[in-house]
C-alpha cells in the first residue's frame, strides 16, 4: 500500500458553513441512537415482547446503529477539523462496517420475510417451526454470512496498490476505494458481481415469501390485519433501504461531478435515513411496542394501556 492517508474531498465544500453542517450531523446521530436505543431497550426488557418477530427487529436496529455509527463518527470529527484525511486502516475500518451494516439489513430482512411467512400462512406450525432455537440459528447464520462476505471483501481490498489519495466522497466505500487502485481489480469486481448475485436470491425469497403472504390477507380478514400491522413496516423498511442502497451504487458508478455537495450528501442516504426510520416505523406501526414506548414517558399503569 503506496497511500498512508486518504483526503476525504467531498468535505471540501463544508469549509464555510462547519458549525452549521456539524450541528446538524450531531442532531441527526444523537436522534438515530435515542431511537435505535429506545426500540431495542423496549423489547429487551420486557419479556412479553421476547418474540420472533420483535427479535428481529431488533438486530436491524442494533445493524442500523453500527452502521449509522460507522458514519457519524468519523463525519463529525472530520468537521471539526481542518484536514479531511483518513489513515489507511481508518479507511478500511470504515469500509468493513459500512458493508456489514448493508449486508446484514438485507439478510436481516430476508430472515424477517420468512418469519412472516410462516406467521400468517402457517399460523398452526410457527411456533414449533420458529423455536428459540430456530431464531438463535436464524441470527448466527446471518451474522456468520455477513461476517464471512465482508472478510473476503476486506482482503481483496488489502491485496491492491494504490496511485492516488484523494477521493472525492465524505466516507470510504468499498467501490471508491477500488477507483484509487492501480492493480488488477478483476477479482473485486468478480466477487462484487457474486455478492449481487447471492443478494438478489435473498430478494427473490422475500417477493416469494411476499406473494404467498398477499395470497392468504385477500382470503382471510384476520390475515389480512396481521398482513398490514406486521408486514407494512417490513415492507416499508425494505423499500427504504433498497432504494437507498441502489441510489449509492448508482451515484458510485455513473455519478458526475455537478453539484458535487448536493450528490454527496444523497450518496449518504443508505447510512443515514434506513437507521432514523426503520426503528420510527415499527414503534408507529407496532401496536405493543407502540403502548410500551408510551409506558416509558407516562405514569400510566400497563394494565390501563393495554385494555384500551
Amino acid at each position: 500500500m503506496s497511500v498512508h492517508a486518504t483526503v476525504l474531498q467531498g468535505l471540501n465544500d463544508s469549509v464555510t458553513n462547519r458549525q452549521i453542517y456539524f450541528a446538524f450531523a450531531l442532531m441527526s446521530y444523537l436522534v438515530t441512537i435515542l431511537v435505535n436505543l429506545t426500540l431495542i431497550l423496549t423489547v429487551c426488557l420486557d419479556k412479553a415482547l421476547h418474540q420472533p418477530m420483535y427479535i428481529f427487529m431488533c438486530n436491524l436496529c442494533f445493524t442500523g446503529l453500527c452502521g449509522a455509527s460507522s458514519f457519524y463518527m468519523k463525519l463529525l470529527l472530520d468537521l471539526l477539523a481542518g484536514a479531511h484525511l483518513i489513515t489507511y486502516t481508518g479507511c478500511l475500518t470504515q469500509v468493513f462496517f459500512t458493508h456489514v451494516y448493508i449486508l446484514c439489513q438485507m439478510t436481516s430482512l430476508t430472515v424477517m420475510a420468512y418469519d412472516r411467512y410462516l406467521a400468517i400462512c402457517q399460523p398452526l406450525h410457527y411456533w414449533a417451526l420458529m423455536t428459540g432455537q430456530k431464531v438463535a440459528l436464524l441470527l448466527l447464520l446471518t451474522w456468520c454470512l455477513t461476517l464471512l462476505e465482508t472478510a473476503i471483501g476486506t482482503v481483496l481490498i488489502v491485496r491492491l496498490s494504490f496511485c492516488s489519495h484523494r477521493m472525492a466522497r465524505i466516507f470510504c466505500s468499498n467501490w471508491e476505494v477500488v477507483k484509487l487502485s492501480c492493480s488488477d481489480t478483476t477479482a473485486n469486481n468478480f466477487y462484487g458481481i457474486v455478492i449481487i448475485i447471492l443478494h438478489t436470491l435473498q430478494m427473490i425469497i422475500i417477493l416469494v415469501s411476499y406473494m404467498h403472504l398477499v395470497r392468504s390477507a385477500a382470503r382471510s380478514r384476520t390475515d389480512r390485519r396481521k398482513f398490514v400491522q406486521t408486514c407494512s413496516p417490513h415492507l416499508a423498511s425494505l423499500l427504504v433501504f433498497s432504494f437507498s442502497v441502489l441510489f449509492d451504487s448508482f451515484y458510485s458508478r455513473y455519478g458526475g461531478s455537478s453539484m458535487a455537495a448536493l450528490q454527496n450528501a444523497l450518496s449518504a442516504e443508505f447510512l443515514v435515513v434506513p437507521p432514523i426510520v426503520n426503528p420510527i416505523i415499527y414503534g408507529m406501526n407496532l401496536h405493543h411496542i407502540r403502548i410500551r414506548i408510551r409506558l416509558w414517558f407516562t405514569t400510566e399503569k400497563p394494565q390501563r394501556a393495554f385494555s384500551k
